[in-house]
């Protein structure tokens, strides 16, 4: 079977630790249920993400080089 999360068109998806999502929810003024959700059969999503994580997602962009987005794992 083809790992899809390793494609080369598949951002980079990272588990965010608790000091880091702080931050994160602190610079937006935001609460972790506010973020966009992903759910947790995405096949880009490491193999140990878990519902109620958040993951980091690297995009490259024509206008920034990196576009960072959160997403909320769930059900």
């Amino acid at each position: 079977m083809v790992d899809v999360s390793q494609h080369e068109l598949v951002p980079d998806h990272t588990l965010l630790g608790d000091g880091d999502l702080e931050e994160v929810l602190e610079e937006y003024n935001i609460e972790k249920t506010d973020l966009p959700k992903i759910k947790r059969t995405d096949p880009a999503l490491p193999d140990d993400a878990t519902i109620g994580d958040v993951v980091r997602i690297e995009r490259d962009s024509r206008t920034t080089d990196t576009a960072v987005v959160y997403r909320l794992v769930v059900e």
